[in-house]
Order: structure tokens, then sequence, then C-alpha cells
């Protein structure tokens, strides 16, 4: 089952989701630069802060991710203050280098997991490299990989192969993409291809983020979250031609609004 990791600083919302099965969550450092760089695209910047991180990290039996900011001066300052606020996983943004995993491996020492994002052109190029350090997760962050490729859509790298690319590049390790919502929704790209395309290429992990909260707002977190699992299950027993449907529907959806944009 592919592993929903929901986006929250809100106790209560995260109680519900663990009612409803979620059992991982992240709080979001990452904003040093965020702004100018994502300027003119509808993305989301958090400003969650360790206060945050520790009042998360007092649910029992969670996992606990941190999103920090890009590598710079003060991250392993950043790295010590994420661990002693209680995170479990941390995740660094904004990789253009195999220098900067490695310094941050080395601050994390151990401590707890330690992923990546590949989300710039550079990261792409080196992937190989990349994947021969001991990561725990890798996400391929979709927005500012279309920034950083001046791609028309942030799906792009979805349907032309890279995210598969990257994929059997990170073989060994888990592997997230994009994010999803309920299973009946999603616009412009319904969200049941492309969880099909997170079947397809074995993602292990995704976000629900500002579609999936807006989506659920009237509706059972048990029974979303169900439904996401049973649609799952489904997709896993698809036959080669529904398979190849399911693709050949996703790049039209995305050729399309590719073409609105």
């Amino acid at each position: 089952m592919i592993e929903p990791i929901l986006f929250t600083t809100d106790l209560d919302e995260a109680k519900i989701a663990l009612d409803a099965g979620i059992t991982s969550f992240i709080v979001d450092w990452e904003h040093r630069g965020k702004e100018r760089r994502q300027r003119g695209f509808d993305t989301e910047i958090n400003r969650d802060t360790p206060e945050d991180l520790l009042r998360m990290a007092t649910l029992d039996g969670v996992r606990l991710v941190c999103r920090l900011d890009a590598w710079g001066e003060r991250s392993t300052e950043e790295v010590e203050t994420a661990l002693a606020c209680g995170a479990t996983d941390l995740l660094l943004p904004m990789v253009t280098a195999p220098h900067q995993v490695e310094a941050f491996l080395a601050a994390v020492d151990g401590g707890c997991g330690a992923g990546i994002l590949v989300e710039t052109v550079e990261a792409c190029a080196c992937a190989a490299e990349l994947a021969r350090f001991p990561l725990t997760t890798v996400y391929v962050g979709l927005n500012d990989l279309a920034i950083s490729r001046g791609a028309r859509t942030i799906f792009d790298a979805v349907v032309d192969g890279t995210v598969e690319r990257l994929r059997a590049i990170f073989s060994n390790t888990a592997f997230g993409f994009g994010g999803l919502t309920c299973v009946d929704r999603g616009e412009p790209i319904p969200c049941r291809l492309l969880l099909a395309e997170m079947v397809r290429v074995g993602a292990d992990f995704t976000f629900l983020r500002r579609s999936f909260k807006r989506d659920i707002a009237d509706r059972s977190w048990p029974n979303e979250i169900e439904r996401l699992r049973s649609e799952q299950r489904r997709l896993s027993r698809r036959t080669r031609a529904e398979i190849d449907r399911d693709r050949a529907a996703l790049a039209g959806a995305v050729k399309r609004w590719g073409h609105r944009a």
C-alpha cells in the first residue's frame, strides 16, 4: 500500500487522521527562498516552526517527518533542532549536488531517517550518484521540478518518463511523488489516474495536502482513506491493456491541461 503522509501541524486534524488509519505526518520548515522561486505559480508555502514539531511529537506511535530548508550555512543546526524536537525522519529539499547529501547525512549521523527531494534539473542529472547514499526516502517534487525544467505543467515529468526513470535509479529506496485527494476528485488531473500511475511505477508513499483537505472537508476520513486503499488494490490487479489505457488517459489529461496553461 502507498503510504499517505499528511501535511499538518493541527493536533485535532492529526487525531482525525489517525482514527482513519493515517500514521505519518509532515511538518514543513522549508521557506527560505521559496516565495521568490515559486512566485507566480500555484504552490503552497508553509512556515511551520520547532514548536509545531514539538507539539506533533506528543502523538504516540506516529512517523513524524520534518522537511528542512535547502542545505546551507545553518543546516547542521537545523538538523540538530529537528532531532531534538522529535522528528523521526528528515527531508532535504532542493538538492543540486552530491556533496549536499553527504553533508546532510553526516549531520543526521544515523539519528533518524534521512531522505531527499529530487526537484531540480541538477538532481535529476546526478541521480545515479545520489542513489549511492544510504537514503531512507526519495520524493520527486513535481512543482519545483517543473519550474527548474521550464515545463508547461507539473505533471510533464510523470508522463514523459522522468519519474519512472528516477524510480528505477532509486530502486532500493522508499520512493514517492505527487499527491492524492479523494479518489473521485482531482482537478485538473483526476486522482484515480495519478494513483494508477503511482501503482504502476511502484511508489511507496505520497503526500496529502491542500487538495485533499479541501475535498475531504465534508466527507468521512475513514471512508475516503479506505476508498483510496480499495482503489489501490483494484489498480494492482489490472491487465496490461488496462494499465496502458490508464497511462494514455493520464497523458491525455496532462496534454489538455498544458494546452490551457
